[in-house]
């Protein structure tokens, strides 16, 4: 017992000794110490923000866009790599001399930082290879710059009714936290030339075609907060999807005309023609909507497109259907159609001759009865309206003939010959309001 109780002793002797050896170390270390690290380590605050009883704290921001990753179309938002510039100005850290200070981005746990947020953020890091990627400055004056390299994805909403040929406005939004506007305000240090890196960016399927900046409040139940927005526009590149879905899809319509030129005797290679090019227009439809999100709220450009196709397609081979039916019905012998035009005609003229006769007959029955009594003003009247009645029906079934011997086919090979010059003809005209909508309206 007496033996673990020296080596306590000893030990905590020891310890003690190394103790009182090394708090002159540390002085001696704090006295070479410029007065600027000094006052931030013993006498700084960073739990009150500057000019605490003075007014607001003015943050300018600026940033360069590093690159923009993927923009997603199915999730509605953006990846971007940002380089965040603060500036602000904190009189506690003021000192003499003419040069800058350029701290350990370690520092800045011992300093007071604004508490800026981006608002649409699904989610952000801070890169820290090989280090934490901040910055940190402090000029004679007090002035401090804070930079950091952050990558987020942002949350952007997309009217796709246009796709492909749409054009997106994406926003970044830069708010303070807890502070309100009586205690930070924001600015952008150099107004729209805060944010550079977009001039020089390369995007796969967008071009940014304009960026701007602006200054705004956030209104929350809490109070009105300082708020920085960096609008940009993105227009979509539509050579590729000309390239993959546009021409292929005129391809199948053009494909499918072919048909109207082979004979109506080749039941298979038409039949073959029309069901390949609407399988094949399918699989393109389906490949088409990957890349998109699966709600039904957008009817997109591509898609009505991809229905008219479709639908000429389908079209091309419904007309076989309807001529392929007329032949089979058509009559070969050369007499036959006579006999049948003759009783056609003799049907027609009889159905005319029995309406005639229907309004004659009160005719003669009114004659009789003129021999034997005259008519009175009343009666003439009903005789009048009674050939008016007559009249227009007669007319009424004049014209249901002629109607009837528009959609009579008596050659089902004038069908092909019809859609060969019908068929391109509309594609052409509705592929020309097409284009003039979607791209001028």
């Amino acid at each position: 017992m007496c033996s673990l109780k020296c080596c306590s002793l000893r030990a905590l002797f020891l310890l003690l000794l190394c103790r009182s050896m090394q708090i002159p170390e540390a002085e001696g270390n704090s006295e070479i110490l410029p007065p600027t690290i000094q006052k931030i380590i013993k006498g700084y605050n960073k739990y009150l923000r500057p000019f605490f009883d003075n007014g607001p704290v003015s943050v300018g921001m600026s940033m360069d866009i590093a690159s923009i990753d993927t923009i997603s179309e199915i999730n509605m938002d953006y990846t971007a790599t940002i380089f965040l510039r603060q500036r602000w100005t904190d009189e506690r850290l003021c000192f003499d001399g003419n040069k800058s200070l350029s701290l350990d981005g370690r520092l800045v746990e011992m300093l007071w930082v604004p508490d800026t947020f981006i608002v649409d953020s699904k989610k952000s890091f801070l890169h820290d290879v090989t280090v934490e990627n901040r910055l940190i400055r402090i000029y004679p004056n007090g002035t401090v710059l804070y930079a950091i390299r952050v990558t987020t994805t942002v949350a952007c909403s997309m009217d796709l009714t246009k796709y492909p040929m749409d054009k997106q406005t994406c926003t970044l939004q830069l708010e303070s936290w807890g502070y309100n506007i009586n205690d930070v305000t924001f600015y952008w240090t150099r107004g729209n030339d805060s944010v550079r890196g977009l001039d020089t960016l390369r995007l796969a399927q967008y071009t940014v075609e304009d960026h701007f900046t602006s200054v705004a409040e956030a209104v929350y139940e809490t109070g009105r907060y300082p708020k920085l927005v960096f609008h940009f526009e993105l227009k979509r590149n539509i050579l590729y999807f000309i390239l993959e879905t546009y021409v292929p899809s005129i391809l199948l319509v053009v494909l499918s005309w072919v048909s109207f030129w082979i004979s109506q005797s080749s039941v298979p290679a038409r039949i073959c023609i029309g069901v390949t090019t609407v399988l094949t227009m399918t699989t393109l439809m389906m490949g088409a909507r990957t890349s998109l999100p699966n709600a039904n709220c957008f009817i997109k450009a591509i898609d009505v497109y991809l229905g008219i196709c479709f639908s000429f397609i389908f079209g091309a081979l419904l007309e076989y259907a309807v001529t392929h039916f007329c032949t089979l019905h058509q009559v070969s012998s050369k007499e036959l159609p006579k006999i049948i035009d003759d009783d056609d005609d003799e049907e027609k003229n009889g159905v005319l001759a029995a309406v005639t006769n229907s309004c004659s007959a009160p005719d003669n029955t009114n004659e009789t009865d003129s021999n034997k009594s005259k008519q009175t003003s009343t009666d003439r009247k009903r005789e009048r309206s009674q050939h008016s009645v007559c009249s227009s029906a007669m007319s009424v079934m004049r014209r249901l003939f002629c109607i009837f011997d528009c959609f009579h086919v008596k050659n089902p090979y004038h069908i092909d010959n019809y859609a060969r010059f019908s068929f391109p003809l509309s594609f052409m005209i509705i592929n020309v309001l097409y284009w003039v909508y979607y791209l001028y309206f």
